[in-house]
């Protein structure tokens, strides 16, 4: 987290980095907001707490090469990945988009469309892929805590979310596609080549989520945020585990969803809490705040924050692994 001390200060202001319970009791005597990065340990109450983890539409490159995002969430209720508590993009998402949202909203995704963007904006072409109808399952780092918190059923590894695809779907072209993280053998996630021979009939390495969800009818995936970009598209998705995007009427849900998701949302109310209502956005060269369409113009361009001293030695010794 150290290397993202420098940013921090420049989208919140003046900040104080310490222990949560120092943090609480700063917070506490001064009147000021506790902020916690939701992924680490609290070990105190959470009350009057907010929790913080990046958005959506973060950059352009992956989290291990140690870029600073252009937008973030921050919640005073939970936290989006976790669906065994109540969080405030939940209740977004229940409420609704205010008058003139679901224009925006639409206007939004057609931008994202167009410019082709999902949260990390990486990857390369396509290959030449068999014919039929195509489903792509979408591989997670397996440690990652959307899918500790998320994968709620019995489907928790990629290797399993795999072989349930194919089970159910046995005449269709099955597309599985790695984490690039997992990939470099950084993160935990990796499935046996005898799973993968057996269960997909092409492996899509190093490509772009963009192309691989516009060649696809369909995308199976645990709790990814690759699930909520596919709807973007106007795809079909299965979910094995509870991601913010299920459990609306918009996915197939092969887990139940909590009880407090009894809301219908279309797609441009759900795309209007999750990317206009919840986060918040920073231009990457200024840390200027932003709206969501002057951030994703900025990820069409291409346009990508300078790393700190410290992020960028980090990044360094990670590529040397």
């Amino acid at each position: 987290m150290l290397w993202k001390h420098a940013h921090f200060r420049s989208y919140f202001g003046p900040l104080t980095f310490t222990s949560p319970a120092r943090a609480a009791g700063i917070a506490a005597r001064e009147g000021r907001t506790h902020l916690h990065w939701a992924t680490k340990p609290l070990g105190v109450a959470r009350q009057g707490v907010r929790l913080i983890e990046d958005g959506f539409l973060r950059s352009h490159g992956l989290g291990l090469r140690l870029l600073p995002p252009v937008s973030m969430v921050i919640d005073d209720l939970g936290v989006h990945y976790d669906p065994t508590n109540p969080s405030r993009l939940e209740e977004l998402i229940a409420a609704g988009p205010p008058e003139g949202g679901t224009e925006r909203a639409d206007q939004l995704i057609a931008q994202i469309n167009a410019a082709r963007l999902t949260k990390y904006n990486v990857g390369g072409a396509l290959p030449d892929l068999p014919k039929g109808h195509r489903i792509l399952v979408a591989g997670q780092v397996e440690d990652d805590a959307s899918v500790l918190k998320g994968a709620t059923g019995e489907i928790r590894t990629n290797e399993a979310l795999l072989r349930r695809a194919r089970a159910l779907n046995p005449g269709a072209v099955i597309l599985w596609k790695p984490h690039p993280d997992v990939e470099s053998g950084y993160r935990k996630g990796a499935v046996s080549p005898h799973a993968v021979a057996v269960n997909a009939d092409l492996t899509l390495s190093g490509v772009s989520a963009s192309d691989a969800i516009e060649a696809v009818d369909e995308v199976w995936t645990m709790t990814s945020l690759i699930g909520f970009e596919a709807l973007l598209r106007g795809r079909a998705v299965t979910v094995a585990g509870l991601p913010f995007y299920a459990g609306w009427g918009l996915t197939r849900d092969l887990t139940e969803a909590p009880d407090r998701r009894t809301a219908r949302p279309n797609l441009a109310a759900l795309a209007h809490a999750a990317l206009i209502d919840y986060p918040r956005y920073w231009h990457p060269e200024t840390a200027a705040p932003i709206s969501p369409e002057h951030a994703v113009a900025c990820l069409a361009r291409g346009i990508t924050p300078r790393r700190g001293l410290v992020a960028g030695l980090l990044a360094v010794g990670r590529r040397r692994r």
